[in-house]
């Protein structure tokens, strides 16, 4: 099972707005750098919905060569299309990724969990030797069936089935999966700003776009939780919550901005975002010093 902190990886883009590749070693070695486990490529952090499946093989093809010294690299393989989903799991494959992930079809949605768990054991069973994880992510999704009952549909159902990148925020369900059969499965907590809470009911691992700048502070909260000093990891988690808020106050782009504050311009947005720049980057980094971000930010 993949634990500790995986990166959701930004996609870098040029001026002309390609995809530029060139980009993906200098991410991986950065976040090897500071101890990251290893990243969810193309997923919702990655505007993986903007890229065209030529785009998407090629960025898998170059975190695939990362792999390496337990470096895992999961595939987002999207969610509106089986076939899609069937042809990225099979290049994949064939590229040697650790294990896929598709999200819920959020166009036409399943009507039950069953509809959904037939869904994902369709794609999955293309890939049988694969690790498979289902990306519960509701608010964007708009499907909101209880993971626990996913779980119940897929175990035999779905033998390669590994987990659930888990973003949401009920808690409830969550600890009802992460236990589920003696934590057969590996439920991967996906709310940056809930870290602590996670850790506090046993999560072990993290998928999350914050990790792609600031793990050292996400580090330092849960070595704090570990040491039993609940105060100075709470202190640590409001300081990790006040840096997510920027993402809110400043837009769609602000990722990119704290990527480029940390040493790592990865290039403008693709509509509908909006890139960080001019002016209101100008303001965003004069609230920068307000924060710990200088003090817990990724390094090279």
């Amino acid at each position: 099972m993949i634990k500790g902190l995986v990166c959701a990886p930004f996609t870098a883009f040029d001026g002309s707005g390609n995809v530029d590749l060139g980009k993906v070693a200098e991410q991986a070695r950065f976040y090897k750098n500071n101890g990251v486990s290893g990243v969810f490529a193309c997923g919702t952090t990655g505007e993986g919905s903007s890229l065209t499946m030529s785009e998407k093989k090629a960025l898998f093809g170059e975190w695939a060569k990362q792999r390496d010294g337990g470096f895992a690299v999961i595939g987002f393989l999207g969610g509106t299309s089986v076939g899609d989903c069937v042809d990225l799991a099979l290049y994949a494959q064939e590229v040697g990724l650790d294990a896929v992930a598709m999200t819920a079809p959020y166009y036409q949605r399943p009507a039950t969990v069953k509809d959904l768990a037939l869904t994902i054991a369709q794609v999955a069973s293309a890939v049988p030797q694969m690790p498979f994880y289902f990306y519960h992510i509701p608010v964007l999704t708009k499907v909101s069936f209880p993971m626990i009952r996913l779980l119940e549909e897929v175990d035999g159902l779905v033998p390669n089935f590994a987990g659930i990148k888990y973003t949401d925020e009920n808690m409830m369900d969550y600890q009802l999966c992460l236990e589920y059969k003696n934590r057969k499965y590996n439920i991967m907590w996906g709310r940056d700003e809930m870290l602590l809470e996670a850790l506090s009911i046993g999560a072990d691992a993290f998928i999350g776009s914050t990790y792609g700048y600031m793990a050292p502070l996400y580090q330092a909260i849960t070595k704090a939780f570990e040491a039993g000093d609940i105060k100075k990891a709470a202190s640590l988690q409001f300081e990790a919550v006040r840096l997510i808020t920027l993402l809110d106050k400043y837009g769609s782009g602000t990722g990119k901005g704290f990527m480029k504050a940390a040493g790592l311009d990865l290039g403008p947005c693709r509509r509908p975002l909006v890139t960080l720049d001019g002016e209101r980057y100008d303001a965003f980094l004069q609230e920068l010093p307000s924060t710990i971000f200088e003090e817990f930010k990724n390094r090279f």
